[in-house]
């Protein structure tokens, strides 16, 4: 993570190496919150821990692990958190009872748990005399379960909406022809992301275009690893499914959302009898309403994370009804110059840059040549 204020505090550099931490599990703690922590001494970080995978070792355990294994006194410790610890029975035992076993005197939460089984965990220590600070990077630290809020409070899979584009917000040139447009190592990050995800989305047009798999080509693979599915967002089913990737070596593997009238059609009928499956999508007078669809992903394939690899209109789509979760952006350090270029996001009737969808920026890094820049819904 790159920091642009040099007045950054100590207690925000412990808390910004436990907040990469938590970043390593991401992968594997679904439907758990993804969360680090580290254990400081003398203004030395002496411990790390994080949420490795559900049903292992919480970050706070594993840190007291990590410590116990080097010998270190932890009664002369303090213990910074990216979130509250836990303080019910679960899979694993409260981290609570771990932090008072280890004799840690001082505990600094980066955020309160917002599920109400694990909360009171601040409250706890505190009545067994443990001093609890609480709230450095905060924002920060909320951004890492951005993801399991959505579990909690939503009936739907958190939305990542990926955009690779040059400096002036084109992802292709005027005549859409497929090139890279990012680094290498940007197309590798690409696939660590849609190695976490259940579904990879995009429009009509791009599978018109493209012809895509969105298949993860990571190599090796993840142990276990299942490709996520396929999600085609389209109002014109393909006349040349014989002709596709994903309509032929990825048919079982494959969603089509698409308006009623489309879902009735013969060239619906001739998809799903492929073992394809053709979902009818609400429409109004912008086209379709893609809330159910992530509803369905959830609720009756157990998906808990998408990625919209999309065109700029299902971009647009998306963000307009308020579905993207997470927008992850490679800018490229080129310009291509051209106003007929492609652009991020097309078809909004907005005319005014006071009428632009606000967001903030939540974490910035090096990609290679590439700079990757995550941002959140303002206000999220």
């Amino acid at each position: 993570m790159l920091f642009f204020n040099s007045t950054i505090s100590p207690e925000e550099k412990f808390m910004a190496r436990a907040v990469e931490l938590a970043m390593r599990g991401r992968n594997r703690t679904a439907p758990n919150p993804t969360v680090g922590a580290v254990m400081v001494h003398d203004g030395q970080i002496v411990a790390e821990g994080y949420h490795r995978f559900c049903g292992g070792l919480h970050a706070e355990r594993e840190c007291i692990a990590d410590a116990k294994s080097r010998n270190v006194d932890m009664s002369k410790c303090t213990m910074f958190v990216t979130l509250e610890p836990c303080n019910h029975h679960g899979k694993t035992p409260p981290c609570t009872e771990g932090i008072l076993e280890a004799g840690i005197p001082h505990i600094v939460v980066g955020t309160r748990d917002p599920n109400p089984k694990a909360a009171g965990g601040i409250e706890y220590l505190e009545s067994k005399g443990v001093k609890v600070d609480q709230g450095v990077l905060e924002e920060q630290c909320k951004d890492l379960i951005s993801d399991f809020l959505c579990w909690q409070f939503k009936d739907r899979a958190y939305s990542i909406l990926k955009l690779a584009c040059t400096i002036d917000g084109k992802i292709a040139g005027a005549t859409g022809a497929q090139e890279a447009v990012s680094c290498p190592e940007s197309f590798q990050d690409v696939q660590r992301l849609r190695s976490m995800v259940g579904a990879v989305i995009v429009g009509g047009n791009t599978l018109r275009e493209d012809n895509p798999s969105l298949n993860c080509r990571l190599d090796p693979l993840p142990e276990g690893f299942s490709q996520p599915k396929a999600v085609v967002v389209t109002n014109h089913l393909p006349q040349n499914h014989d002709e596709l990737t994903l309509t032929t070596a990825r048919a079982e593997e494959t969603i089509f959302w698409t308006s009623k009238r489309q879902a009735d059609s013969k060239t619906a009928t001739e998809l799903k009898n492929k073992g394809i499956e053709v979902v009818a999508l609400p429409c109004c007078e912008k086209g379709l309403i893609f809330e159910n669809g992530f509803k369905m992903l959830r609720r009756e394939h157990g998906i808990l994370r998408t990625l919209c690899e999309g065109g700029g209109k299902l971009a647009c789509s998306m963000t307009e009804q308020g579905l993207v979760d997470e927008f992850v952006m490679y800018q490229a350090p080129r310009i291509l110059g051209n106003a007929l270029g492609r652009p991020n996001f097309a078809g909004s009737g907005n005319t005014l840059i006071s009428e632009a969808t606000d967001l903030r920026v939540s974490r910035v890094e090096q990609s290679g040549r590439d700079l990757k820049i995550v941002f959140k819904p303002e206000g999220q």
